[in-house]
């Protein structure tokens, strides 16, 4: 079963862009045989096409996914939220309960123990909240939907194809965006990536802790970590740093920033790894500061929102024993609806923000670098009143 499974996820990688975008928002009935076609070409059988039939539209999916509103909390907020005792004590738990599992994944795959458990505790509390959406329906729901479909339709032929092959119940739960098990894995990293950690011939990512973990290392491995490397580090400034060249993107050696007297945060200098890395400001020049390294991106790869991919990297690095970070004294943001004005106002200058959402994502940070560039100001990518005023 498990090379016939293979070969069918092999084939899916191989199907034309075509084919994974085809058009939304039409009648849903014609919409559900066009990815029933498809699935069948794939090799889905009859168990996994009546599982399709049966699908409908969840009007709560929809709703989720138009007020992601955590994502307008700052930095600061969100973190504090998501870095809990419970989650440092429960973690430091399971690196122990776990540990020749997590040595087998780096072993094979060259992810570290604490940046598996640092999603395995973002995502459900180890496992404890997985969630309770049908997980066919919010796929199809969201496929369907012309908001994001191309994020969500290269999925569903692969959660039929667990499904027919017994893999998975037709009526399997997990998270409102189709994610399931206990590091919310997407149907189909679970059918290209999934694991038998515990060798029980089964990959169970809702049951089994070690499935999931081999399973989170292979993901993070087929996302571009490298081994032996850093991801991020937490860092001093100086008032007269070059703000314009301040950027999680403006990747430069670490003697640059040795030169401009960006200090480890004992006042020590860098240590020269031989990387570049560019200096992540979450909360402007005056906020918390971290060089993020090529292993970072990775983080971005799992959840593309900043505060969240910055979050799991520092829960990574406190698993390993590192203390809080500092929070300094950030200048005051902008609230939801500041922001949403900000936007605006972005927009009608020219920039690709994206939606107008009150969140500070990566093309509005850009847009305020550039924008304060322009005024004078440094460029820190934190929107300030003062910014909001003056443009």
């Amino acid at each position: 079963m498990r090379a016939r499974i293979l070969a069918i996820a092999t084939l899916l990688t191989a199907l034309p862009a075509a084919a994974v975008a085809q058009e939304c928002g039409i009648d849903f009935e014609v919409w559900k045989q066009d990815v029933a076609g498809e699935a069948r070409a794939a090799g889905v059988g009859e168990a996994g096409l009546r599982a399709l039939a049966g699908a409908d539209i969840d009007t709560r999916v929809l709703a989720r996914d138009r007020s992601q509103g955590v994502f307008s909390q700052t930095f600061i907020e969100f973190s504090g939220r998501m870095i809990s005792e419970y989650r440092l004590k429960h973690g430091a738990a399971n690196l122990g309960k776990y540990a020749s599992v997590f040595d087998r994944a780096e072993q094979e795959y060259g992810a570290p123990a604490s940046v598996i458990t640092a999603f395995w505790a973002l995502e459900t509390d180890f496992g404890a909240v997985q969630g309770d959406f049908l997980t066919l329906n919010a796929l199809v729901t969201l496929a369907h939907d012309c908001r994001r479909p191309q994020l969500f339709r290269p999925h569903l032929t692969p959660l039929l194809t667990l499904i027919d092959h017994g893999v998975l119940p037709a009526d399997v739960k997990g998270a409102w965006a189709g994610e399931i098990g206990q590091t919310q894995i997407l149907p189909a990293d679970y059918l290209n990536n999934g694991v038998d950690g515990d060798n029980d011939g089964v990959v169970d990512l809702r049951n089994s802790a070690p499935d999931a973990i081999m399973t989170t290392g292979k993901k993070i491995q087929s996302r571009g970590w490298v081994p032996g490397q850093p991801w991020i580090e937490e860092v001093r400034l100086p008032d007269n740093l070059p703000w314009e060249e301040t950027s999680r993107t403006n990747k430069l050696p670490i003697s640059q920033w040795n030169a401009w007297g960006v200090t480890r945060r004992d006042g020590g200098a860098l240590a020269d790894n031989g990387q570049t890395a560019g200096l992540a400001l979450p909360m402007g020049r005056k906020g918390p500061a971290f060089l993020t390294y090529d292993n970072f991106e990775v983080y971005l790869k799992w959840n593309q929102s900043f505060t969240y991919a910055l979050t799991a990297a520092v829960l990574a690095t406190r698993l390993e024993g590192a203390p809080a970070y500092d929070p300094r004294s950030p200048e005051p943001g902008l609230d939801m609806e500041q922001m949403k004005g900000l936007q605006r106002k972005l927009q009608a200058g020219g920039y690709d923000v994206g939606n107008v959402d009150g969140i500070l994502g990566t093309n509005t940070r850009e847009a305020v670098r550039r924008e304060q560039l322009r005024l004078g100001i440094p460029a820190d990518g934190w929107p300030t009143a003062e910014l909001l005023s003056r443009l």
